[in-house]
């Protein structure tokens, strides 16, 4: 891990538990074994390690997504990796999951905006490959059921109360369920 993902990594941590305004830079550096000020060697402000945090995740959804969907023999298969892959992020990364919820309004505009498009292409992603799955059902539809399938596997932060096995379970057959893959 290179100082600059254990910075993004432990402030993540911090901003999940005390929030994006209760976490100061020095605290962040005293966490990294680092002072507050060296921070800027690597970010040049909180708000930058926010944008980061959450522009990064974002494109590595959308990025791996693809290619789990691409790599899939159809639709079917598609929605199986792609349901493996959101329930491992869920699982792993379970303060971004806080903080994108808790302090979405800290990220500056154009983070924010670009992370909405990214997660819009994610949506369309699982979207098109519901309408091809589910013949017939058009893309507005496979979009609620995609962000409704986010709804319950995001909820890892809150409903994570047994092992992350039976939970991982738990969740890939709840998603199966709620996309009607089965």
């Amino acid at each position: 891990m290179t100082r600059r993902d254990q910075i993004l990594a432990t402030a993540a941590d911090l901003f999940a538990a005390r929030g994006f305004h209760g976490v100061s830079v020095v605290d962040i550096g005293t966490a990294c074994g680092i002072s507050g000020p060296a921070l800027y060697k690597h970010f040049a402000s909180k708000d930058a390690i926010l944008a980061e945090m959450l522009v990064s995740i974002s494109e590595r959804l959308l990025l791996v997504g693809r290619e789990r969907s691409e790599s899939a023999a159809d639709a079917q298969e598609a929605l199986s990796a792609l349901i493996a892959w959101h329930v491992d992020f869920a699982l792993r990364h379970r303060s971004l999951i806080v903080v994108q919820d808790r302090d979405w309004e800290s990220l500056p505009v154009a983070a924010r905006e670009q992370v909405r498009a990214l997660q819009r292409e994610y949506v369309d992603l699982w979207a098109k490959r519901l309408c091809e799955h589910h013949r017939g059902l058009r893309l507005d539809p496979a979009r609620a059921m995609a962000h409704a399938a986010f709804g319950l596997l995001n909820s890892t932060p809150h409903s994570g109360l047994i092992a992350d096995d039976p939970m991982r379970a738990l969740l890939t057959e709840m998603a199966r369920r709620a996309l009607q893959l089965d």
